[in-house]
């Protein structure tokens, strides 16, 4: 436990209430957070999440926008779901890409855990995508990153950040909840949104 992985976790935990309030304020969070996570995984010899991350800090600026300008007429975007067909993608996306980068990982990095790493950073990529673009089936592959992750960092004795995903697991739920009502809201004052065509 470091105190780069506190100030990481600090700002995590405040990315994802504010994410979960639809606050634009979790973008700048989260940028925090993801760069400060680059070398605590670096040092842990975790290099799908250290990849992940270093996705994620592009990410953070790519959600910013959307959420602010990637709504009807360039204005703020609205929650929506996923057309079943764009699940089913999703899934087998999942499913083949976890293979591919753990096979990888395996094989010319050494790498400790390389398929459950390679899992929590796939879906978590496909996570961050959805929820840059509002949907909600984000908060569902968040829940599943936050219980293997919570299994990783146990096992990696990144007890603090450990901590910090079974609190991202409570708050992934609540997100999922609060988003749907949101949802339900907005549905009643108009017709449904549903994102199978932009994701």
């Amino acid at each position: 436990m470091s105190l780069l992985e506190a100030a990481a976790t600090l700002f995590g935990f405040i990315c994802v209430v504010l994410t979960i309030r639809q606050n634009i304020w979790c973008w700048p969070a989260g940028l925090v957070q993801v760069t400060l996570y680059i070398p605590v995984f670096y040092a842990a010899r975790l290099y799908s999440d250290m990849l992940l991350h270093a996705i994620y800090v592009l990410m953070q600026f790519y959600g910013w926008y959307n959420w602010l300008h990637g709504g009807r007429d360039h204005g703020r975007l609205s929650v929506s779901w996923l057309r079943p067909a764009g699940r089913v993608l999703w899934i087998l996306v999942a499913v083949s890409g976890t293979i591919l980068l753990g096979a990888g990982m395996d094989r010319w990095f050494q790498a400790d855990l390389p398929y459950w790493d390679a899992a929590t950073t796939v879906l978590s990529l496909m996570a961050q995508w959805l929820m840059a673009k509002k949907i909600m089936e984000s908060w569902l592959m968040w829940i599943t990153v936050d219980i293997l992750a919570i299994g990783i960092y146990y096992y990696k004795a990144l007890y603090l950040t450990c901590g910090l995903y079974a609190v991202f697991l409570v708050l992934a739920t609540l997100g999922f909840l609060e988003w749907r009502r949101s949802h339900r809201r907005a549905t009643e004052a108009g017709p449904p949104a549903l994102a199978g065509q932009e994701a």
